[in-house]
């Protein structure tokens, strides 16, 4: 076996995301460079600078934001292994820490038995609600049949930075309800925060037809929906839901009162989002907020930077969202 430190930084870009991921890292980030290597939706950049953002003796990230939100996660100590074969393949993974996720791209038998040599880590669908584990999870891809790009330091918990849920086909009113699924998960994996419980009040801006609101009210949360169109008929019938036929934007905060959540999944321009959010933020009657910057065209960088820049924030592209991003501020 060989190993070989490599510089920089890899980028594991979300599904069918490449795309976004590289015009994010020329747009918002200033990295103008073309990948050295290419490996499915892995992007290996030999000179991207991790200095200020990594540091590699607490193994600790400083700041987040200047990782590309379209990257699942990101490869912080690559490293290069040739092995003469899969139980020394898994062996040098082993060598090095305990937990590793694949990315798979081609060779996938070969990469299947090199991760069933490996110790158990659940790369299974999940089940909402769930809790990720907070330990380190290294990331490994097949570069070829004897040869791999790895790093034991990622910037997820989530093995290979993508967490896919038990689908619902039946109850939900729509598919969004994976999306709130995602953003509740993530604001307790990144933040600690608990999700919505018995007692909560949520107002959710733009609810119909209620996906949000089912998962919501199924954690026993009550919802003050608003939107120009009903819920489905079995929320609108839902003593926990109370629901308004209103543009939820022109509502004042001091006329629903203190909310422990607030939502929005609307489809608007991010400036209007922005306005709304700090709003409510400089009203002091919400502890929690979830919102998705939906983008129109190119993504507007200066306004998500403002988002960023809001005390307690997160931006985060989830899985389950699409050309769009999720903001997430925690109490």
């Amino acid at each position: 076996m060989d190993t070989k430190k490599l510089s920089g930084a890899a980028f594991l870009a979300f599904p069918d995301m490449v795309h976004m991921l590289q015009s994010e890292l020329s747009g918002r980030l200033g990295f103008d460079s073309k990948p050295a290597a290419v490996y499915g939706e892995l992007l290996y950049y030999p000179d991207f600078s991790l200095d200020g953002i990594y540091d590699r003796d607490s193994g600790k990230i400083l700041d987040r934001n200047k990782l590309p939100y379209w990257a699942r996660t990101v490869m912080l100590e690559p490293i290069e292994i040739c092995f003469d074969s899969i139980g020394n393949g898994a062996q040098a993974l082993k060598d090095i820490q305990r937990s590793w996720a694949p990315y798979q791209y081609q060779f996938f038998r070969r990469a299947n038995l090199l991760q069933e040599r490996l110790p158990y880590v659940n790369l299974k669908v999940r089940k909402f609600p769930v809790k990720i584990p907070t330990s380190p999870i290294g990331l490994w891809t097949l570069t070829s049949e004897n040869t791999m790009i790895a790093s034991a330091k990622t910037s997820s918990f989530i093995p290979a930075g993508q967490i896919v849920f038990e689908e619902d086909h039946e109850n939900p009113p729509s598919r969004a309800y994976l999306k709130i699924q995602e953003s509740l998960t993530m604001a307790n994996l990144l933040n600690g925060t608990e999700l919505p419980k018995a007692g909560d009040y949520c107002f959710e801006a733009g609810a119909c037809p209620g996906g949000w609101t089912w998962v919501l009210v199924g954690l026993g949360a009550n919802v003050y929906a608003v939107d120009r169109a009903e819920l489905a008929p079995e929320l609108m019938a839902n003593p926990l839901v109370k629901f308004q036929a209103h543009d939820a934007f022109t509502l004042k905060p001091a006329e629903i009162g203190h909310c422990q959540w607030v939502f929005s999944d609307v489809i608007c321009y991010p400036e209007r989002l922005l306005k709304w959010v700090k709003e409510w933020l400089e009203s002091g009657l919400v502890d929690n907020m979830i919102c998705t910057i939906k983008m129109q065209g190119e993504p507007e960088w200066d306004i998500i930077r403002q988002f960023s820049e809001i005390p307690h924030s997160k931006i985060v592209h989830l899985n389950y969202n699409k050309h769009e991003l999720t903001w997430i501020h925690t109490k």
